[in-house]
This record gives C-alpha cells, structure tokens and sequence, in this order.
C-alpha cells in the first residue's frame, strides 16, 4: 500500500526562491531508492508560509530505509545549522544558510481518489 509522507517547511518571506533551486539542484537524487514511487515540492499560491514536499512510497519500510541512508544523510546536511557570518542569521551565503524555520513531518496513506479523464 502507498505511503504518502509529507514534510510542511515553514519558509520566512523571500526564502522560497532558495528553497526551490536547492530542490531542483537535488532533481532525481531520491529517484533510484527502493520503493520510492514519486515526488512534488508544493509552493503556496495564498499567503502561507508553509511549503509541501510531498513523496510516495510503496511502503513504511522504503521510506525508513531512506531515511537511514547516506544520501539523505547527505542531502539534508546542514538543514539544522544556523547561518554562517557574524551571528546575527544575516551572514553567509544563500547555500549555506537554512531556508526554513521550522518543518513537520506528516504521514498518511491513500484511502481513496480519482485519476479523473486525461
């Protein structure tokens, strides 16, 4: 059964363009794990804040193991580092510094749906 796993990023204003040039130079870096079956970054269209990656997985098991792996080890390095520079968050590069101020991690698998008429 799918597992739906979804991380809801809080971005602050005018780091949302960052975010998504560090997933697009990320593009296909899951693709080749066992049991991963999809992937959407999600930009607010309204006045949130709050992006969603969103992934499919065929099962808990996939996802773990994921987890676990060097390559997210590696693609989520310094996620959780304050910025570089002189201490007050301003300092550093764009690529250094986190973009999000916080993140929550949601799961759900699909109950239901429609593919609708392509």
């Amino acid at each position: 059964m799918t597992v739906i796993k979804i991380n809801a990023i809080t971005v602050p204003d005018n780091s949302g363009d960052e975010l998504a040039k560090r997933f697009a130079a990320r593009a296909g870096a899951v693709d080749d794990q066992p049991g991963f079956e999809g992937f959407e970054l999600l930009q607010p269209t309204d006045d949130r804040n709050v992006w969603l990656v969103v992934t499919r997985w065929a099962d808990q098991e996939s996802f773990d193991a994921w987890v676990s792996s060097k390559e997210f080890a590696h693609g989520h390095r310094g996620a959780d580092k304050p910025a570089s520079g002189d201490g007050d968050g301003e300092g550093g590069s764009d690529s250094a510094r986190p973009v999000s101020v916080g993140a929550e991690l949601w799961s759900y698998q699909v109950a239901g749906g429609s593919t609708g008429n392509a």
